[in-house]
């Protein structure tokens, strides 16, 4: 089945079977892999080594067959330096040609819709065909900062209206607001009005629109739009199937997805021993004590989680933490991913790396290629 939607005046058919959404499985993986990149920045390191690190595991994915390649943003972190998606994904695509390069997400409440229109469409027409649009609701911060980005005290408003901003920045990527709305005529450029200009030209491709979510709010909005739905499993692993259940169920054929398609994120770390893995875990999970305490900071080393001395409450955090990251051995690490792939039905999986070193985060995505077979470097 072919969709038509309209753009700037113009006609555009959408084949379904090549929209950019759907990734191709390769060796054995159980379903198409991707790659979720928090930019994590490692104590002793700079967030130059970090942005440097996203590059040489960008072209690595690429060269491996990882469909895909996402920024989060996230804001007053100094663990991580992907509070610009749209300026990494700008230098990332300056360093690929073929994987496709997105936000896993873009922060919808914190920003203009028109402002992320324009952003996205330079980024489409700078790598054409290779973009995808994630959205959250979230702040991707404390409530503290979220006022500074919104200039606001009234946070809630923003979640509230994320299907008004949401409905917004898809008039604007198309172009179509009606003939008589204040923003008839206002364009994002670049955009679809350039095609109605004398002698412009009709890009056929156009950012699709991802939702994200860690609850069933995005996951029912999603499916009612008919939009491809991306679920943090990594963070929020209890909501995980009830929420991808909830997306199917509400799903309705769009001009963007004839049928369900879910992503979710997952905390996934091989390395060439099962003690170096849970080292490095402990490392990470240390530093998500320390976020979710109140005292953000730089990726511990392991060395440093051995030293820490930890309080029963953190050690209990950090058992139900660990315990949903895919951890230890290539072979292990594949058996974790292809047990979840079947207990959730995802689509697809995106992998976050998170480790002190970008030596251990790169060497992670290179082993779980090899371990499924993906295409050789």
């Amino acid at each position: 089945m072919t969709y038509v939607r309209s753009a700037g005046g113009t006609q555009v058919t959408v084949d379904p079977t090549d929209d950019g959404i759907r990734g191709e499985r390769h060796g054995t993986a159980p379903v198409p892999l991707s790659v979720l990149d928090l930019v994590t920045v490692g104590a002793g390191r700079t967030a130059t080594d970090a942005l440097r690190t996203s590059v040489d595991i960008a072209k690595l994915a690429e060269a491996r067959g990882y469909h895909r390649y996402w920024v989060a943003e996230h804001h007053s972190m100094p663990g991580v330096a992907s509070s610009s998606p749209a300026v990494i994904l700008a230098h990332l695509a300056a360093h690929t040609e073929r994987i496709r390069l997105g936000s896993g997400g873009v922060m919808l409440p914190n920003h203009a819709p028109l402002v992320i229109a324009e952003q996205f469409g330079t980024l489409e027409a700078m790598a054409p065909g290779r973009v995808d649009l994630g959205l959250g609701r979230a702040p991707g911060t404390d409530g503290a900062t979220a006022a500074a980005l919104r200039r606001t005290e009234r946070l809630g408003e923003g979640a509230d209206d994320f299907p008004q901003q949401l409905a917004e920045l898809i008039r604007f990527l198309d172009d179509d607001f009606p003939d008589g709305h204040p923003y008839s005529r206002i364009h994002a450029v670049p955009g679809p009005v350039q095609a109605t200009s004398p002698g412009g030209v009709q890009s056929p491709h156009r950012p699709p629109v991802w939702l994200l979510g860690s609850s069933g709010f995005s996951a029912r909005l999603a499916g009612a739009l008919g939009l491809p739905f991306a679920f943090a499993h990594h963070f929020s692993a209890q909501n995980t199937i009830p929420a991808l259940d909830l997306y199917r169920e509400s799903f309705k054929p769009s001009a963007l997805l004839d049928a369900p398609y879910a992503v979710i994120g997952v905390s996934a770390l091989a390395t060439d021993d099962e003690k170096e893995a849970r080292r490095q875990v402990m490392a990470a999970a240390l530093n998500m004590v320390r976020l979710r305490t109140g005292r953000p900071g730089l990726v511990p080393t392991p060395e440093e989680a051995e030293a820490h001395r930890f309080t029963e409450m953190e050690r209990d955090f950090i058992t139900s933490w660990n315990a949903n990251v895919v951890h230890g051995t290539p072979d292990q690490v594949r058996t974790g991913l292809d047990d979840l792939a079947k207990r959730t039905g995802a689509d697809e999986l995106m992998l976050t790396a998170n480790a002190h070193s970008s030596e251990a985060r790169l060497h992670s995505y290179d082993l779980i290629a090899s371990a499924y077979g993906l295409p050789e470097a």
